[in-house]
């Protein structure tokens, strides 16, 4: 495997190996310190981020690595008009393995047929991302144990997250999952994705707009936000932007061992207030991120 461009280029062996090497990475940190000495990183964020291109960053700096990159698209040459195969013909030349986001659903894909290195889709449009899903799918095994039997709520932006259907697809591979869904009829999950992933492998789903009646059912909660960039109309955004706000009066009828996840940044669909409840765990979500993106690196750049 040279690129990662979608979560299912994966097999679940080889994602089941990288959580190994994710776990080995915090057990024992310096023995990684080094794996990447002389190597380089280039973040090329076409669009912006914080966690995910500082967590690129963190990891290859703690294997020893450095980094190169811009952080937004006016910052370079593609706000002179410069294709996207261009910039990474030019960047490949400078570095050994590249983290690219784009607005546009493909470019990683457009990125990867022209590049020299490796090509790491860290996000594309309302498409995919698949280094999000390894960190959640990091975050579940540590959080559970394991993959197998669990139900999932989506709750929030299903039509545009691509976070949701990366890690959706992902999931769809182990036994006995159980999705639901939880929307505004407006946001729900794309028809695609249920015709091609889920009706095939007759994986149960259910699909509602009560996020409290779905609670007492979920081992996982997925929240996200509904996110303005993907709108073309304000007031679409504006009248939907809170449909769901979690609270901690809503997870009254929760398991004790549900675990909530969010990939990040939130708005206003998990109050401040739920972050000291234990079920909370999208901080050391963002930790995993880290060390899961550690361990897809060593991987790509064939480091033992």
């Amino acid at each position: 495997m040279k690129h990662l461009i979608d979560i299912m280029q994966l097999t679940t062996e080889e994602i089941d190996e990288m959580i190994d090497t994710a776990n080995d990475i915090i057990a024992n940190p310096d023995q990684y310190a080094e794996k990447c000495k002389r190597k380089k990183l280039a973040t090329l964020f076409f669009e912006p981020s914080t966690r995910t291109r500082l967590s690129f960053e963190a990891a290859m700096y703690e294997l020893g690595g450095n980094v190169l990159g811009f952080s937004e698209a006016q910052s370079s040459s593609a706000a002179k008009g410069e294709s996207v195969s261009d910039t990474i013909r030019t960047v490949g030349a400078y570095a050994d393995i590249i983290a690219m986001r784009h607005p546009k659903e493909g470019a990683p894909m457009v990125a990867c047929r022209r590049s020299t290195v490796p090509i790491i889709n860290a996000g594309d449009g309302g498409h995919n991302h698949p280094t999000q899903t390894l960190t959640d799918l990091l975050t579940i095994k540590r959080e559970k144990g394991h993959f197998d039997g669990l139900t999932i709520g989506f709750c929030g932006d299903l039509k545009f997250g691509r976070t949701v259907h990366s890690l959706m697809a992902a999931m769809s591979r182990y036994d006995n999952v159980k999705f639901i869904f939880i929307s505004p009829d407006e946001l729900r999950l794309p028809e695609y994705l249920k015709e091609d992933i889920l009706d095939p492998k007759n994986i149960e789903y259910v699909e509602t707009t009560d996020l409290e009646d779905a609670m007492p059912q979920l081992d996982i909660l997925y929240m996200t936000r509904v996110q303005r960039e993907r709108f073309f109309n304000e007031q679409d955004y504006i009248r939907l932007k809170d449909s769901y706000i979690l609270t901690p009066d809503k997870l009254a009828d929760a398991k004790d061992s549900l675990s909530i996840l969010h990939p990040l940044p939130r708005v206003n669909e998990i109050s401040t207030a739920v972050d000291d409840d234990p079920r909370a765990k999208y901080f050391e979500q963002v930790r995993n991120g880290k060390f899961i993106r550690m361990a897809l690196i060593l991987k790509l750049l064939e480091v033992k």
